[in-house]
C-alpha cells in the first residue's frame, strides 16, 4: 500500500505499466560529508527500491572538479553503509563525459547549442527576471560549423577558464528563468579525481543529470523541492539528447527538503567550521554531519524510523530538533543498558561497613529480556553531589541531615554526620546502614521515598563526559554564521563510573541512571573513559 505521493505516483505507474521495474538512485556531489538532510533521500530512495524489488545506485555528481576529494566519496559510503543501505552499484558522472560530450555536439548539430563569449556576470545580468524576459546572447545566431569549430577548441583548451561556454539554445523569454539558454558546458582547467588531465571542459549538472538517469535506467529520480523549476530543462535534455525513446525514461519527482530547528546543514558552513578548527573535525558531535550524529550516539536505526516519522510531504516545513531526540530516546530506552555514573562526586563513608559485599541490578529494565549484574559495594563510594542538600526544599526525597534514601539495588542508608571545608563547602559524608534493608530482600521497617545511584570508590574507572549545547547563539541578523559560533557549545565534566564500563567498545551507548544516555568516544584510552552525551532523559517534545 503507498504511503506517501511518490509512492503513489510508482504504484500507478507499475499499474499502468509505464515501468516494469523501478530503479533509484542516490546522487551525492563528494565535495564534503553527509549531513543528516541527506539522510531523508537515502531512506526514500533505497526505501523505495526495497519496497518495490527494484534497485538503487550511487551516483557521484563529479562535475565540479575543484571542490571534490576522494575523501569524500569514501566517507559517503561508509555513511550509507551505517544506516544500513546496500547499493546495487555505484557510478560516477565522470563515467559519461565521453557520452556527454557526444550528446553537447548533437545538440549543436541540431541548433540546440551555441558557444557564448559573455562571462558569467554577463549571462546573468541578461537573464532577465521573474517579470522581465531576458536579452538573446550576441552569439546566439551562431553557424553550426563556427559553434562546432568553438568547442572542439574549447575541448582542446585553447580557452582560460570563464572564457566561453556552451548554452543550450531554448527560449530567453521563458517565464521559467532555467529554461533561458542555460549553460551547458563550461571551461576549466582542473584536475579530476577520475578523469585526471583528459578534459578541461565540464558538464553543468543539470545537463548532465537528466542524461545519467537516462543512460542508468532510473526510473524515478527522486530529488528536493529546489530542482522542482528545473524539471522542465531536465525533460528538454532527455528529448532532444536521443534518450526519448526510452520506454521507461525517467521522471523527475520533488519532495520538500528536511530541516531541522537549531541545525545548520550548510556544507559550506560546515566546511568552515571544520577548516578553522573550532570543531574536532566532520565527526564532531556537535555537527549534523552522519558521522557526527554517529559520533554522538544516535543509532542508525533512530535516524531512519525519525525520517519515517516525519513522512514525505511537498510542501517545506521545519521539524523540531526535540522530535529527533525523542526518536533516539526511544531506542535507546529499549537498547541501552542502565550503569551508575556520578558526574560530580561526593564522598559517602558507610561507617558500619566493614567488607566489600555483592549488589545485584538490572541492565535494563525495558529489555525484551531482563539481565542482571553484580556490582560491589565498599565501605566509601561516591554519589551526585546534588543528591545531598543540607537545608533541603520542599518534597526532596534524596540525602539529607539525619535523612534516609536508598542506594540502588542496595541497602537504605541514614545521614549521620557530615564535613565541610572552611568555605563550607561539603566535603564527606558520613551514613550508616540500615540493617535488614537490602534491595528485593528488604524487612527493615523503614520506608523511603528516594532511590540515588552511587560508584564504589574502590571499584571503579574516571570518566570524561562531554555535554553539548546548541552550535550557534540565537539568531541575530547583524552577525554572520560564524560570529553566532557559541563557544560553550561543548563542555566537560569529569566523574566516576561502574567498573564494567572498563570493558565498553568504541560507539557503545548506555544510560548513566537519572542523568543521560552517553557513548564511548573514541578519544578514550586505558586511563580516561570519554563519554559523549547522546540526549538527556527528559524528552522535552511535545507529542
Amino acid at each position: 500500500m503507498a504511503n506517501n505521493f511518490i509512492e503513489q505516483i510508482i504504484e500507478k505507474d507499475i499499474e499502468t505499466g509505464k515501468v516494469s521495474s523501478v530503479q533509484t538512485r542516490f546522487p551525492p556531489e563528494p565535495n564534503g560529508y553527509l549531513h543528516i538532510g541527506h539522510a531523508k533521500s537515502l531512506c526514500i530512495n533505497f526505501g523505495i527500491a526495497d519496497k518495490y524489488n527494484g534497485k538503487c545506485y550511487i551516483r557521484y555528481d563529479d562535475t565540479n572538479p575543484t571542490k571534490e576529494d576522494e575523501e569524500y566519496v569514501k566517507a559517503i559510503e561508509q555513511d550509507i553503509q551505517w544506516l544500513g543501505f546496500k547499493w546495487d552499484g555505484i557510478r560516477f558522472a565522470s563515467d559519461y563525459f565521453d557520452m556527454m560530450f557526444d550528446c553537447a555536439v548533437e545538440l549543436i548539430n541540431k541548433g540546440l547549442a551555441f558557444v557564448c563569449d559573455c562571462n558569467a556576470e554577463e549571462i546573468k545580468l541578461n537573464r532577465g527576471s521573474l517579470t522581465q524576459p531576458g536579452i538573446e546572447s550576441p552569439y546566439r545566431n551562431r553557424s553550426i560549423k563556427e559553434n562546432l569549430d568553438l568547442f572542439m577548441r574549447m575541448k582542446n583548451g585553447e580557452f582560460t577558464d570563464g572564457e566561453k561556454t556552451l548554452r543550450a539554445k531554448i527560449d530567453m523569454s521563458s517565464p521559467n528563468i532555467n529554461m533561458r539558454d542555460p549553460v551547458i558546458y563550461r571551461v576549466l582547467h582542473a584536475h579530476h579525481h577520475n578523469t585526471k588531465g583528459k578534459w578541461c571542459i565540464y558538464p553543468m549538472y543539470d545537463f548532465a543529470h537528466p542524461i545519467e538517469d537516462a543512460v542508468e535506467g532510473t526510473t524515478h529520480s527522486i530529488c528536493t523541492l529546489e530542482f522542482e523549476d528545473h524539471r522542465p530543462f531536465y525533460d528538454w535534455v532527455i528529448a532532444n539528447c536521443g534518450h526519448s525513446h526510452h520506454k521507461s525514461k525517467p521522471q523527475q519527482i520533488e519532495f520538500a527538503r528536511l530541516n531541522i530547528t537549531n541545525m545548520i546543514m550548510s556544507k559550506r558552513f560546515l566546511k568552515s567550521l571544520v577548516n578553522s578548527k573550532l570543531v574536532m573535525g566532520w565527526d564532531d558531535p556537535r555537527l549534523p554531519t552522519l558521522c557526527g550524529i554517529r559520533r554522538r550516539g544516535y543509532p542508525a536505526e533512530a535516524i531512519k524510523d525519525f525520517c519515517n516519522r516525519i513522512g514525505v510531504v511537498k510542501s517545506n516545513s521545519e521539524v523540531e530538533e526535540s522530535y529527533l531526540q525523542s526518536c533516539v530516546r526511544d531506542n535507546l530506552n529499549v537498547n541501552c543498558d542502565r550503569v551508575m555514573g556520578i558526574l560530580n562526586p561526593l564522598k559517602v563513608v558507610l561507617t558500619n561497613l566493614d567488607e566489600p559485599i555483592l549488589c545485584q541490578v538490572e541492565n535494563n529494565p525495558n529489555a525484551t529480556e531482563v539481565t542482571t549484574r553484580n556490582i560491589t559495594l565498599s565501605k566509601q563510594i561516591y554519589i551526585e553531589r546534588s543528591d545531598f542538600e543540607l537545608v533541603p526544599p520542599p518534597k526532596y526525597y534524596r540525602l539529607k541531615p539525619d535523612g534516609y534514601v536508598r542506594l540502588k539495588g542496595a541497602y537504605i542508608i541514614h545521614c549521620d554526620s557530615y564535613l565541610t571545608d572552611d568555605k563550607g563547602e561539603v566535603t564527606q559524608v558520613n551514613c550508616s546502614i540500615v540493617p535488614n534493608s537490602m534491595s528485593g530482600n528488604d524487612n527493615s521497617g523503614v520506608k523511603v521515598k528516594g532511590v540515588i545511584q552511587w560508584v564504589d570508590s574502590n571499584n571503579c574507572v574516571d570518566l570524561k563526559v562531554r555535554k553539548f549545547g546548541k552550535l550557534l547563539i540565537e539568531d541575530n541578523q547583524d552577525l554572520t554564521l560564524f560570529e553566532r559560533f557559541n563557544p560553550a557549545s561543548m563542555t566537560e565534566v569529569h566523574g566516576v563510573g561502574e567498573r564494567c564500563l572498563r570493558d565498553a567498545q568504541v560507539g557503545d551507548r548506555f544510560q548513566f541512571m537519572r542523568t543521560g544516555y552517553f557513548v564511548l568516544d573514541q578519544d578514550s584510552d586505558e586511563n580516561l573513559l570519554v563519554f559523549n552525551e547522546i540526549v538527556p532523559l527528559k524528552d522535552s517534545f511535545n507529542k
